[in-house]
């Protein structure tokens, strides 16, 4: 989906421009690909440069409840300094990596309920204007995906995911926000906790897999979240049985019995969530997805509700960004 949109700034008879991205999901850490389409308008115009923002839709807990906005959490400048005369149509193409810690959308092809776009800001004679935004898809790392797939097979069932403003403490966390995919827990530990979140913060050279769990309260103790930190490398990753390492650090973590704990290859430190948005750090269930069909052969159940999920997503990038520049993007970041 294209928004489309003449330069508010100008007025008509400016220039318009159309973003196309090249098709198929980019993983994080990998190349973003496509053209910017310029249109001329009713006479020449500089086009002082050609930005490319990378949006999310992040979650932001208050004192008095929840709140959405818009964080650019990437720009890459594909252009500009040019005359773009009268009527004159004109292609930019562009490549650029994407942030290691680029959020998740999809899973086997299937959406997660989770919004990116790219938004694109044309400079003309002085004026920006953000001309449109197009839905980007991002699917998981091998890694990721290896670890997604072991969860599934060891019976954990997908809840939801979002993306939540702060950062982790004690972690290598380079973006504004985290992902945060809950999990409902497998049969086996379903006496024991209430729910698994896990939190994927990819580098180039490895990746933190944060786990936490909503832990039941017994007859004489209260519930409390137990959070533990694993590192894995991108290489060899079909060398490892995932099962049996991932089987392995959801024991670890529902039997620690400290509130914050961190288990990682170089060490163990005590760390937890620095975000001042953030009170109690509830847990929150997800968007309308109920009923639960498999994702792959054998993977995470993903919830969807009449397959309604990817429709929406491609929604509400629209819907959303469009309410957030006229809001004048209060929540932005």
């Amino acid at each position: 989906m294209v928004f489309k949109r003449l330069l508010g700034s100008l007025g008509v008879g400016g220039p318009s421009v159309d973003t196309v991205l090249d098709p198929g999901a980019v993983t994080p850490g990998g190349i973003l690909s496509g053209q910017v389409h310029l249109q001329g308008g009713s006479a020449d115009f500089t086009i002082e440069h050609i930005t490319l923002e990378l949006v999310a839709r992040v979650e932001a807990e208050h004192e008095d409840g929840e709140s959405h906005g818009a964080v650019v959490f990437h720009q890459h400048v594909v252009g500009g300094n040019f005359r773009l005369a009268e009527g004159e149509q004109r292609s930019v193409p562009f490549s650029f990596a994407l942030p290691w810690e680029t959020p998740i959308t999809e899973l086997y092809g299937q959406g997660l309920g989770i919004t990116l776009g790219v938004r694109t800001e044309l400079g003309v004679a002085g004026a920006k204007d953000k001309g449109d935004l197009d839905p980007l898809a991002v699917r998981p790392l091998p890694a990721q995906e290896a670890i997604l797939e072991a969860l599934g097979q060891l019976g954990f069932g997908f809840k939801s995911a979002d993306l939540e403003l702060g950062h982790i403490r004690g972690t290598g966390q380079q973006l504004p926000f985290y992902q945060e995919i809950e999990l409902a827990p497998s049969p086996q530990y379903a006496h024991q906790v209430n729910e698994i979140e896990v939190t994927f913060l990819a580098g180039p050279a490895g990746m933190e897999v944060v786990l936490e769990a909503d832990k039941r309260g017994g007859f004489f103790s209260e519930g409390h979240d137990a959070l533990t930190r694993f590192t894995v490398s991108h290489h060899g990753v079909e060398q490892i049985n995932w099962n049996a390492e991932v089987e392995g650090w959801i024991r670890q973590l529902v039997e620690h019995r400290a509130s914050y704990g961190s288990h990682a290859s170089q060490g163990h430190g005590h760390y937890g969530h620095d975000d001042h948005h953030h009170g109690d750090h509830g847990h929150r269930s997800g968007s309308g997805m109920g009923a639960v069909v498999a994702a792959g052969a054998a993977g995470l159940a993903v919830g969807v509700v009449g397959g309604m999920v990817a429709a929406e997503v491609v929604d509400e990038v629209g819907d959303f960004f469009e309410g957030d520049e006229e809001d004048g993007g209060d929540d932005e970041a």
